[in-house]
């Protein structure tokens, strides 16, 4: 584990290195990135936000999800992968949205897991995005492997036990962005077959460079 000195280090090196911590999922309205999110399920999001236009553009209000056939929507995401799934739950999560949430995205965790097909990393991405709520921490396979590899956690696979433990040593008001930010540096710099040590902004910081 590191120290809280070093923990900030690394926060710190991340936020200069990457300024915007945006997520790169684009999206105008809240369900929108509800359901880009879903569609990033095994999926990259750079093929995602080549989909969702035309999604998006087909049916373009909450009610027409809601009220949208299946099958069309599952030629309109079949490029995404497990379209059949995703099709249903997106039509499911709209008409829900409309029911039971006046057509509004949820605010809390609890209330999020209710939808199909979202999950803990999931309703943490809309909490922290759409309403910045402080500690809301984003457990993807980039934060799973550098979390690991910076020596935030300790040999930890479960996303769970990972958000846990960012939690508690994450400040609250930065966990988002962090997530957002590993990511980014996941994808540039710390990837997962080789890490390019040799410029990354966090090695002063490291476990896995420094040896400890």
């Amino acid at each position: 584990m590191r120290t809280e000195q070093q923990v900030i280090g690394i926060v710190e090196a991340l936020e200069r290195e990457y300024p915007e911590a945006l997520c790169s999922l684009v999206y105008e309205k809240d369900y929108e990135l509800l359901f880009a999110v879903r569609l990033a399920a095994q999926c990259t999001d750079e093929r995602v936000n080549r989909v969702t236009p035309a999604l998006f553009a087909r049916f373009p209000s909450l009610e027409a999800f809601a009220q949208a056939d299946i099958a069309e929507v599952e030629e309109l995401i079949r490029s995404c992968g497990f379209f059949r799934t995703k099709a249903r739950d997106i039509v499911l999560c709209a008409q829900i949205l409309l029911s039971r949430f006046g057509g509004k995205v949820p605010d809390t965790m609890e209330a999020l897991l209710t939808l199909p097909g979202v999950g803990r990393k999931t309703a943490n991405l809309i909490l922290g995005d759409i309403y910045a709520l402080p500690g809301s921490t984003v457990v993807d396979t980039h934060c799973i492997r550098l979390s690991n590899r910076l020596g935030l956690v300790d040999g930890l696979k479960d996303p769970v036990k990972i958000e846990s433990v960012l939690r508690e040593i994450l400040p609250p008001d930065k966990s988002s962005d962090f997530c957002h930010r590993v990511v980014l540096h996941g994808r540039a710099v710390c990837n997962a077959r080789k890490p390019n040590c040799d410029v990354c902004c966090c090695s002063a910081f490291c476990k896995t460079f420094l040896g400890d």
